[in-house]
């Protein structure tokens, strides 16, 4: 029976394109529909390829399509952070314990491999189609045509992105609760290009420049260069909107970024002519409506700070392709099932990632900070089954699921500030009771 049933995808993005694939594995008619050109045919927008770090979540997805070793093959491992001073020192903070390591990949080479895939399969992609409205009653689309004929389907999945078209249309329907937030910083990409030799800083490490209200991130790239992201406010002393001239970009950079901005050839032309863009976390419910279903940033939009977007969004695939397994592709009690077991989880990372962004640009060059790490790391290392770090249990622990981490990590939290009040914590703390701090979890 699946192969009789035709389902609908709007959205080829990462998240569009995994499923297109989850679902023509099983034995679905796919057809994916997105408003934009093909990408694989046009150039990328200058200034919008802001690169991704891949965890365990997303690569598990990628494991079960069968795609993890090609993704591997284009992705750089990133041990660890190296924090930048202002006065050029280096402090290294690996992610987790030897071996664990994300990955730093290209998003549009990313989805380049989805889409090939899911082409390969029977999926149909249609490019230059956007969606004008939803019909909830026929499970139908309309398009933006001179003619409009709308196209039924036994089932819509809105993957089109934060700002989803087919969660727009369920906005005006009623009981359907949103929300959205934007933080006041926004960002823009920059760039740091290839050394003749190679890497003009280290390889397999996520670079950032914390300056408490701000940050400069640096990811590598295959080619040698890193895509870097300033992460700013908006307005301000200090913010983009204050930074309108090529000397004050100049001087800027020098005074806060200088061992960055002596590698940055093109700063001052990528600062005036790449599009500064915003960051929002959306929240929503219901996801379904009828046979129609949100998935990825169409249903759960966050900040990029504790690299989770894409993975939450493979996630979501994957935990849609076993409740199809577990309800025996009856569609209707998949989704309700899809949004009861995923709603909890991506609130609990949409919160940890704005928190994770206090910590990146604050604390991650701070004494005390550093040394709490070092003392949970310890805590890890003598009980790794009973204390594991919250970075860790996000990123390299997928079967935690995100809310469960949410909850330890703020029991760990207050545990943590208890012990940072020891006397002389700087001196003493190899000296402290592990077993008695991992009994109070």
């Amino acid at each position: 029976m699946r192969s009789h049933k035709h389902i609908a995808i709007a959205g080829a993005g990462l998240v569009g394109s995994l499923l297109a694939i989850y679902l023509a594995k099983r034995g679905y008619r796919v057809s994916v529909f997105e408003r934009r050109t093909d990408m694989r045919k046009v150039t990328a927008d200058r200034g919008r390829s802001i690169n991704l770090a891949l965890s365990n979540r997303g690569l598990r997805a990628l494991e079960e399509v069968g795609l993890a070793d090609e993704i591997r093959r284009v992705a750089i491992p990133m041990h660890g952070r190296t924090m930048h001073s202002v006065s050029g020192n280096l402090s290294f903070q690996p992610y987790g314990k030897q071996g664990q390591f994300i990955n730093s990949i290209s998003r549009s080479n990313l989805n380049v491999v989805l889409m090939n895939k899911a082409e390969s399969l029977g999926v149909q992609f249609y490019f230059e189609k956007r969606v004008a409205s939803v019909d909830f009653e026929k499970t139908a689309l309309h398009f933006q045509s001179p003619d409009d004929t709308p196209m039924m389907f036994d089932a819509i999945i809105g993957a089109d992105g934060g700002f989803s078209a087919v969660r727009g249309a369920m906005q005006v329907t009623d009981r359907f609760n949103y929300s959205q937030h934007y933080i006041e910083h926004g960002y823009k990409e920059l760039t740091i290009p290839p050394a003749e030799d190679g890497f003009q800083l280290e390889k397999n490490s996520l670079h950032i420049w914390p300056r408490e209200s701000y940050m400069l991130i640096a990811l590598p790239n295959i080619d040698g260069s890193f895509t870097c992201t300033l992460f700013f406010p908006f307005e301000g002393k200090l913010s983009f909107d204050t930074l309108r001239t090529p000397d004050e970009v100049r001087s800027f950079f020098q005074q806060q970024f200088p061992d960055a901005c002596q590698l940055m050839p093109t700063l001052v032309d990528d600062f005036c002519n790449n599009p500064t863009a915003s960051l929002v976390t959306v929240k929503c419910f219901p996801w379904v409506k009828n046979k129609i279903l949100l998935m990825g940033d169409a249903a759960h939009a966050i900040v990029p700070f504790f690299g989770q977007g894409m993975n939450a969004g493979f996630e979501d695939c994957r935990v849609l392709n076993h409740l199809l397994d577990k309800n025996a592709d009856q569609l209707e009690n998949t989704f309700a099932a899809f949004q009861t077991e995923r709603k909890q989880h991506t609130d609990a990372i949409a919160q940890l990632a704005l928190d994770n962004f206090i910590e990146m640009r604050d604390l991650v060059g701070d004494e005390k900070f550093l040394l709490r790490k070092k003392i949970e790391a310890k805590l890890h290392e003598l009980y790794p089954e009973k204390w594991i770090p919250l970075y860790s249990m996000v990123t390299f622990y997928e079967d935690t699921g995100y809310a469960d981490a949410l909850s330890t990590g703020q029991r760990q939290k207050q545990i943590m500030d208890e012990v940072m009040q020891t006397p002389d914590i700087k001196t003493n703390w190899p000296s402290l009771d592990f077993e008695k701090i991992v009994s109070k979890l």
